[in-house]
């Protein structure tokens, strides 16, 4: 099936990005504009793009969501045995999107990853509403499954196991973090001629950035 959509378009509108505006950090840069997306993009202004690579140089990408960061890098979780967390025990790099289209602003980070320790995933853990602990031990994630009675009967089963107790955080799941290199700001404008500011980490682990063009 071919569909004609080369007339979807819209024009890109924000304040400018401009270099006497741009602090020598750019944790501070994006602090600035992630508190503002999370006032404009309402419960998704922490939703990101997790690209990774498997063995072989694919790439693959999913939306996951943000749950912390600081000067070390960006932390989200997930189950270390699914596609991505054995993507990123193989190859340890991966790529960050943030798209927020009610400001006309894209991040992009890009960088190492580790597992975070293990008493911060069980911090983060404790904090969760007890049905995404559990489902932490129904979903096997990214193994093929049946059907959706699955899923059903083993939450059945976890439920009665876990009645009236504390949920233990599974060794299976816990927090990575993305330790960035690279870190690109994009402020869309009109006539496609947008403002692109990238950040670089140095081997002294000072940063410096310049001017893309759009």
């Amino acid at each position: 099936m071919a569909r004609d959509i080369a007339d979807i378009r819209r024009d890109y509108e924000g304040g400018r990005l401009d270099e006497s505006q741009v602090p020598d950090d750019p944790f501070e840069l994006f602090d600035e504009w992630f508190t503002l997306a999370l006032e404009q993009e309402s419960r998704d202004g922490n939703a990101m793009t997790l690209s990774s690579v498997d063995s072989q140089g694919r790439p693959h990408a999913r939306v996951v969501l943000l749950k912390g960061y600081d000067q070390d890098g960006m932390v989200f979780y997930t189950n270390y045995y699914s596609h991505k967390g054995s993507e990123l025990s193989n190859v340890p790099y991966a790529a960050l999107t943030f798209w927020w289209p009610s400001i006309s602003r894209q991040v992009r980070i890009e960088g190492t990853v580790e597992q975070v320790a293990a008493e911060e995933s069980d911090d983060y853990f404790a904090s969760r509403p007890r049905g995404s602990q559990l489902g932490a031990w129904i979903a096997t994630q990214s193994v093929v499954i049946p059907d959706r009675n699955w899923i059903e009967e083993r939450q059945k089963r976890f439920e009665q196991a876990y009645e009236g107790q504390a949920i233990p955080r599974p060794i299976h799941w816990g927090g990575y973090r993305v330790n960035p290199d690279m870190i690109e700001f994009w402020q869309g404008q009109p006539s496609r001629l947008h403002d692109r500011i990238r950040f670089e980490r140095r081997d002294g682990g000072e940063w410096s950035y310049f001017r893309l063009a759009p």
